[in-house]
């Protein structure tokens, strides 16, 4: 009875838990476990903090290697793709153990991040525009809200091996589930439109079986878009919004705290952002479907603007608070309304390699916002200036996002079931 039940599950679901999972675990294990590690690793190599720290600017490498690997996809499929990005990531994990100077933590560092972007953006733009096509709003926000369920499960994990065993075994443990997922994902992922379509009609979907065989072949190549002044916008404006991950929340812990709150609520108002990312992301991928990707994308961060204005001027706890949850309104549904901006304005076509290069954008956003963040710190003993700049540049990518207009893809290209942006 088990077999012919499974026959009747609609197989878009599963690839979208397992894009779910690699986004979600990728990010959790390389980024909210981080600091679980920094302990022991302090402790057993006598390293310091910055130098512990400075492996987090290797993200950068995702940023230079975006736009082959989203190239790449485009040309050979995902699922391989996807299937050696988290073979690299798990290597990472898995050679840690073998450290024993500090440009071993860097090389291996620097593996984890060359596969992020194939295990992560990649996939979740790539299989959730295929599958998804009329629900790819909703759709997309459940899954990159896999990076919240990261954050949750994987720092617990990691502290409870290291405690029971060691910093190593952790780090073996997080290179072997990332091996396991790597098998799953080519068991599961699929990409041919045949195959799809098929799908579609086998559970009850034929009405979607047409969009999504034009969803795949409708858009802009990477050529054509690079010649199109709305890539330029869209690319400002995206670059603009990521300010808020590497400027903002990576500071706001250490700023609730030198604004008088005790450590303990200021550990929990950056749980509360988090906890509020889950509901944000689905929100705002379900309001893309109805306003467009890139109306939302504005109201997004116009509230990420306003909270950030708030937190730093507040001098009182209830005004600190309502920053808190107007920028955590705003923040979550950022990661989920990325991809469909891209998707919306230039189609699946060449989605990957488009993808590829709004993400080189983002390196100036990754390296530079904690720069500013640190520089005006340690001039001023506070963030506050920092996140007055940084709600200069939110405004430049709100009026960037403003002027971008839909492009107006030929007769051939479009449907009118597929979602435009808004003139």
């Amino acid at each position: 009875m088990a077999i012919p039940l499974l026959g009747r599950i609609y197989r878009g679901y599963p690839i979208a838990l397992v894009v779910f999972l690699s986004t979600g675990l990728s990010v959790g294990m390389a980024q909210y476990a981080f600091g679980e590690f920094a302990g022991p690793l302090k402790e057993e190599f006598g390293w310091s903090q910055t130098q512990l720290n400075l492996s987090l600017a290797f993200s950068f490498i995702s940023g230079l290697l975006a736009p082959f690997i989203g190239t790449l996809s485009d040309r050979i499929g995902i699922r391989p793709v996807m299937f050696m990005s988290l073979l690299l990531i798990a290597s990472g994990f898995l050679l840690r153990p073998l450290i024993s100077e500090l440009w071993h933590w860097y090389l291996f560092s620097a593996l984890v991040y060359a596969g992020f972007p194939g295990a992560t953006i990649m996939p979740a733009g790539k299989m959730v525009g295929l599958w998804f096509p009329k629900t790819r709003g909703r759709v997309m926000g459940a899954v990159v809200a896999g990076n919240n369920f990261g954050g949750v499960t994987m720092p617990p994990l990691a502290a409870a091996i290291i405690g029971a065993l060691s910093w190593e075994m952790a780090y073996v443990t997080f290179g072997i589930i990332m091996v396991v997922l790597g098998f799953v994902a080519v068991l599961v992922i699929v990409e041919d439109e045949n195959k799809i379509e098929a799908e579609m009609n086998k559970t009850g979907r034929a009405d979607q079986a047409h969009v999504a065989r034009v969803a795949a072949r409708a858009g802009l190549t990477v050529k054509q878009a690079l010649a199109n002044r709305n890539f330029w916008l869209i690319m400002v404006g995206l670059v603009a919004a990521t300010f808020t991950y590497q400027g903002v929340l990576t500071q706001l812990r250490q700023h609730f705290e030198e604004s008088g709150f005790a450590p303990a609520i200021a550990t929990t108002a950056v749980s509360v952002i988090a906890g509020m990312g889950i509901a944000s992301k689905l929100a705002f991928g379900r309001a893309s479907e109805k306003i467009t990707a890139r109306i939302a994308t504005i109201i997004s961060v116009s509230l990420q603007a306003i909270g950030v204005f708030i937190i730093a001027q507040a001098d009182t706890t209830p005004l600190m608070w309502f920053g808190i949850v107007v920028f955590g309104t705003g923040f979550g549904g950022l990661g989920a309304l990325i991809v469909l901006v891209v998707q919306e304005a230039f189609g699946m076509k060449e989605f990957g390699g488009i993808m590829g290069l709004i993400q080189v954008g983002m390196i100036a956003s990754s390296a530079g916002a904690p720069l500013i963040a640190g520089a005006v710190h340690d001039s001023t003993d506070s963030f506050d200036n920092s996140f007055l700049i940084i709600v200069a540049i939110f405004i430049v990518g709100i009026v960037a996002l403003a002027l971008a207009r839909p492009v107006k893809p030929s007769e051939e290209e479009a449907s009118p079931e597929l979602p435009q942006s808004a003139e």
